[in-house]
């Protein structure tokens, strides 16, 4: 699956494109790759949706895998 990591502000996410992929258990995921030690090293993970009202919708997890609060 391609990802992108992004920085900025003294945080970082990985950007998942999901017009593209589907990610199955996105709580998970996050866990998974924000992991420093066994996945990429992150704050987070993003998913970029449709969306109905404008042009993306971004699902946002933080590194333990609750979904963050926008």
């Amino acid at each position: 699956m391609k990802f992108t990591k992004m920085q900025g502000a003294g945080n970082n996410y990985i950007y998942i494109n999901c017009l593209e992929h589907t990610v199955e258990n996105p709580e998970e995921l996050s866990r998974f790759v924000s992991d420093i030690r066994f996945g990429i090293g992150s704050d987070g993970l993003i998913l970029i949706k449709p969306s109905d009202k404008a042009d993306f919708f971004m699902d946002i997890y933080n590194a333990d895998g609750s979904r963050a609060m926008m």
